[in-house]
């Protein structure tokens, strides 16, 4: 028999719309992937630690090299302080370093406080794990927290609250306000908060990425999760890293071990090199990022279409209902990617309870030309709906 679990899960949105593209020779602008490459220099150093490196198991929690560039990089750029030894794991990603906290925090019939929109590898990790999770609905356009909505989440039973910031999909990045009420209610229930902030470095307008650990009183119960992946833009690499209090660390050690115990020396290598000779990227990423952002949004808009503002991410989300379009999400998505060739996300798949319907989500670090043909696609993908009168479904 199969775990009931995972055997109720559908194949996930991201998996359908990338297939259909795939399949029907459509512009991907759903996954979040971006067209160029990655830092060259990254990439090299990468290769050559392949041919020239250690290429045998490397330490469980990962290179040293790693570990403690991976510690200056936070005390340099965000002023917190880590213990390389004690406090900085490496892990496959910043998935595997979720599945690690929530099996090694986790007890079974604990309350694990979530947002929707979420990613979806959230839920089933958490109830795998024995807990049970605590739904908080954040609404459009802003996402905000609201104190009336933690009051309702938050319980004697409550164990752990996860956090995504930046926030996929919604592309919001949570203020100080938010960040200092979330703490509050950590601190009075004795809560862990398990923060995904894979995006902490992609961030525009000149906003500044503010970690949930440097809040007063999270030190020592705030795990920090971070991804070289969406650093560098090398999706592909799943090199993530785990900072924590050493108690913490420990725990989650542990689960990591009999996860994947290791990542790749080669690559964790490299991604130590880039984390320490990688000034002039992080400068200019966020704004090569922001101008393709611009592009896809004035296209958009000239062509009809009422777009959300993207504070950070690689995304940005579209209002049908304000567009003139009475399709919901998923419809809309099925029809752009069927019969205008172009793939988008609907905003639905991130809830589990009353969803948004409305909004649709779109991938924007890519070339110039796909973006303005993607913007074209989604135009006749407005007007096909527009036409057909469609009603919600």
């Amino acid at each position: 028999m199969a775990n009931p679990i995972y055997e109720a899960l559908p194949t996930t949105i991201f998996t359908v719309m990338s297939t259909l593209a795939q399949d029907l020779g459509a512009i991907n602008l759903g996954q979040g992937f971006p067209d160029e490459p990655g830092p060259e220099a990254i990439r090299r150093h990468a290769a050559e630690e392949s041919l020239t490196g250690y290429n045998q198991y490397p330490p469980m929690p990962g290179l040293p090299g790693l570990r403690q560039a991976v510690a200056e990089h936070y005390r340099r750029r965000q002023g917190v302080e880590f213990d390389w030894q004690r406090e900085v794991t490496v892990t496959s990603g910043a998935t595997e370093a979720l599945a690690a906290c929530f099996l090694s925090l986790i007890s079974p019939g604990d309350e694990v406080v979530l947002f929707q929109p979420l990613y979806d590898s959230y839920l089933p990790m958490v109830r795998r794990a024995g807990g049970v999770a605590k739904l908080v609905r954040l609404a459009p356009p802003d996402f905000r927290l609201t104190r009336a909505a933690l009051e309702a989440a938050f319980g004697e039973r409550t164990r752990l609250v996860v956090l995504n910031n930046p926030l996929n999909p919604s592309a919001t990045v949570a203020p100080a306000e938010d960040l200092a009420l979330l703490a509050e209610f950590c601190v009075r229930h004795d809560a862990v908060a398990v923060c995904d902030e894979v995006w902490e470095h992609v961030v525009f307008d000149g906003r500044v990425h503010r970690p949930l650990i440097a809040q007063p009183g999270m030190r020592e119960r705030c795990v920090k999760i971070g991804s070289a992946g969406k650093m560098f833009a090398l999706t592909g690499w799943k090199v993530g890293f785990i900072c924590a209090a050493p108690p913490l660390t420990a725990v989650i050690a542990k689960a990591h071990q009999f996860l994947t115990f290791t990542t790749p020396p080669n690559l964790q290598a490299a991604v130590a090199w880039g984390l320490a000779n990688s000034d002039e990227w992080f400068a200019a990423m966020p704004g090569e990022l922001q101008a393709s952002r611009d592009r896809l949004t004035e296209a958009l808009r000239r062509e009809g279409f009422a777009v959300l503002p993207s504070q950070g991410t690689y995304f940005l989300n579209v209002d049908l209902a304000a567009s003139g379009i009475a399709e919901d999400d998923r419809a809309f998505c099925i029809r752009a990617v069927k019969d205008a060739g172009v793939a988008a996300i609907p905003i639905s798949a991130f809830y589990e309870e009353a969803p948004v319907t409305h909004l649709i989500r779109l991938c924007f670090p890519k070339r110039d030309a796909t973006l303005d043909e993607g913007a074209n696609r989604l135009a006749k993908a407005r007007e096909l709906s527009i036409r057909s009168g469609s009603a919600p479904a």
